[in-house]
């Protein structure tokens, strides 16, 4: 626990809990997490996490918030690399990529709110912020584009998901669904996923 000696602002406490939230989230998922397990997480009390944030619903809907905004912000920097020789459209699937490459419960988390759709406090959100990263897309592509982009990362996030990671080199099927799926860029996303496991 922190002493008063090492007392952290308060906004820097709450991005740190929903850090931890996400991780705690994408693992266990909504049924199985807990804000006594997010707090464990975090290094901090589960009391500090319920005066923070009130419920685990509310706490879970910060983090789909806070997941849709680092997809935006993400696909923002990729549209603004105006450096890159490369079209729009591969450097938001390339920043997609590395985002989840990084940090897996980005994607767990915002899975895990899909499934949640139904939920009359949750289901906004997510349509919400999957809209949002929809209107994202729809500013720099066709609607074509956009929905090919977006089914494409719904892929992406099916198959870390899933977890179908560990039958590469024992399943052809999926051997060739990741190399369709990744192409060049399979042996870095392993990679990078396998550091964030």
């Amino acid at each position: 626990m922190v002493s008063k000696t090492d007392r952290i602002p308060a906004a820097e406490r709450r991005e740190q809990i929903l850090e931890a939230a996400t991780r705690v989230f994408g693992e266990l998922g909504y049924a199985g997490a807990t804000t006594d397990r997010v707090a464990k997480a975090a290094g901090i009390s589960q009391p500090y996490v319920v005066r923070m944030f009130g419920t685990k619903e509310q706490l879970f809907i910060e983090v789909l918030e806070r997941t849709c905004e680092l997809i935006v912000a993400a696909f923002d920097r990729a549209v603004a690399d105006e450096a890159s020789d490369k079209p729009v459209g591969p450097r938001i699937g390339e920043a997609y990529v590395h985002l989840v490459e990084t940090d897996r419960g980005v994607l767990l988390a915002l899975m895990q709110g899909f499934i949640l759709g139904h939920d009359p406090n949750i289901g906004p959100v997510a349509r919400r912020g999957f809209l949002r990263i929809y209107d994202r897309m729809r500013e720099v592509m066709t609607p074509d584009e956009a929905m090919r982009f977006m089914a494409q990362g719904m892929l992406i996030n099916t198959l870390i998901a899933s977890n179908l990671t560990v039958r590469i080199d024992e399943d052809e099927r999926v051997d060739e669904l990741f190399a369709c799926t990744f192409g060049d860029k399979l042996g870095i996303v392993l990679e990078g996923l396998s550091r964030s496991a």
